[in-house]
């Protein structure tokens, strides 16, 4: 088939990289602009534009898609380049109506949640902060709305206990790419069915300001945050007076003052909290790399209260 792509970061381009593989030919690759990046802010392309331009693949990076001149690469695509479809996943823009109606057999999206669970920006986090039991990928039919077409597929996959944010996003971009490899070869036998009313949750974008624990929460709850957070934005807590990132943490029995400093050793730091306790086992000082407690606690002069 032929295809519009239209996605930006490393979860859409597992997905361009399955549909080439697979053979389709993709005649246009819609990407964001190229951002700043870095300690040096220097300009970087997105992972999907890099997979397009190894490729030979034109890219059309607009800002917005708002007025109706920006369509105009993408109605040639359709007319002049042959296009039929559009596959859309993890793009960062809004599609309007007039570009939804440009493909004669309409744009499909890539969604990594169980839908209607999980609309919107961050479903894999949000998945895991919740505590949720599994998450997949939804394929659907785009319509105007936020995530809100009919299902044409979805598979679901099991939230594993240790699953981080970034571990999960690599299992539901390959899940995604064979999938929406799976929904193009037998496309004209898929029956849209429309998502139900009932189950609706949305993933509002993560924000850095979510990322300081709390101590006067459940251990359990402060456990999903940080796997939910990592690896961005990184969960973070004070420790001997200063901010540190926590990046892994699991729930171990314990009781006393919410941010009582239980046992700082090797095999963790160990902090009490709402209920039951919080056991740090990986941290980052401001400025420094990732280290285990046991490196951390070299040059960190922590003992418990």
């Amino acid at each position: 088939m032929k295809i519009i792509f239209a996605g930006t970061p490393d979860f859409a381009a597992r997905a361009l990289e399955a549909l080439l593989a697979a053979g389709h030919e993709v005649v246009l690759v819609l990407t964001q602009p190229d951002r700043p990046a870095g300690r040096g802010m220097v300009l970087q392309a997105s992972a999907v534009k890099n997979v397009a331009v190894a490729h030979g693949i034109p890219v059309f990076q607009p800002e917005r898609l708002k007025d109706p001149a920006t369509h105009e690469p993408i109605r040639a695509a359709c007319t002049d380049g042959g296009a039929e479809l559009m596959v859309v996943a993890a793009y960062g823009l809004i599609l309007p109506q007039a570009v939804l109606d440009l493909p004669r057999r309409g744009c499909i999206n890539i969604h990594a949640s169980l839908l209607p669970r999980w609309r919107g920006a961050a479903p894999i986090h949000r998945a895991i902060e919740a505590g949720d039991a599994q998450t997949g990928i939804t394929i659907m039919k785009m319509e105007a709305g936020l995530d809100t077409g009919p299902i044409l597929l979805a598979e679901a996959i099991a939230i594993e206990e240790q699953d981080t944010t970034g571990s999960l996003h690599d299992r539901l971009a390959r899940q995604g790419g064979r999938l929406v490899v799976d929904a193009l070869a037998g496309f004209d036998q898929l029956v849209a069915v429309a998502q139900p009313e009932a189950g609706v949750t949305y993933a509002s974008k993560i924000d850095k300001a979510e990322a300081r624990l709390d101590w006067n929460q459940p251990a359990t709850v402060l456990a999903r945050r940080v796997r939910a957070f990592n690896p961005f934005p990184g969960a973070l807590v004070m420790l001997a007076g200063e901010p540190v990132k926590a990046w892994r943490g699991d729930v171990v029995a314990g009781s006393g003052r919410p941010g009582q400093v239980l046992a700082a050793d090797a095999s963790g730091i160990v902090v009490v909290c709402g209920e039951a306790a919080l056991r740090l086992t990986e941290l980052q000082k401001p400025g420094g790399r990732r280290v285990t407690s046991a490196d951390f606690l070299h040059g960190t002069a922590l003992r418990p209260d």
